[in-house]
């Protein structure tokens, strides 16, 4: 049975991350977003992950020093009326600015779970599909920063009123312009990383 971390705080390299581009925050319905800090608009809306165990460092499984596996993510407290949900993983410590690292949408609204290890395909068995992201590949690319201080690495969650006319391989701004007018509710899970020298 896998451990997941269950963390109140609502949320993820050499080989990538320096070349990052810089992206503009996700506007939110309300003004409680901010890089960061909680942006959950529903109290009980909660993200959990196994990236990590007892703190807050992503497990090497999860990286390009490891397995380079997406982590499984579980949810719960979603509004009634939620039609899907959507996910935007990135690092805005990037060294040229916000990497984006995971882009997911249409994750079926009765879902509360996807396991460990999505494939890095463009539709997913349960329907969800996946974007490009600043690695230049579909799905889940993990933490990959130059030595230094660990980077944070943000899971944002949003529950959607609608399923999304988004094709799969969608960029990030695509994504971030289909979902703004549908967001009943966010929440995060952030982590950090720190290779080696």
């Amino acid at each position: 049975m896998l451990a997941v971390a269950v963390l109140l705080l609502p949320v993820i390299g050499l080989r990538a991350c320096s070349r990052g581009r810089r992206v503009a925050p996700l506007p939110a319905r309300s003004n409680n977003y901010k890089e960061g800090r909680p942006m959950s608009s529903a109290s009980t809306f909660t993200l959990t992950t196994t990236a990590s165990s007892n703190d807050s460092r992503i497990a090497t499984r999860y990286t390009c020093d490891g397995e380079d596996l997406s982590p499984a993510l579980a949810w719960s407290g979603a509004p009634a009326k939620t039609q899907s949900f959507a996910l935007i993983a990135d690092d805005p410590d990037a060294p040229m600015g916000t990497w984006t690292h995971w882009l997911l949408w249409n994750i079926p609204p009765h879902a509360t779970l996807l396991p460990e290890d999505a494939p890095n395909v463009e539709l997913l068995d349960n329907g969800a599909r996946q974007g490009i992201n600043d690695f230049k590949r579909i799905g889940y690319g993990g933490p990959c920063p130059p030595p230094g201080d660990p980077p944070r690495y943000f899971f944002k969650f949003f529950a959607l009123d609608a399923r999304l006319d988004l094709k799969p391989g969608a960029s990030r701004d695509q994504l971030e312009r289909a979902i703004k007018p549908h967001i009943l509710a966010e929440t995060q899970w952030m982590g950090t990383y720190k290779r080696q020298p």
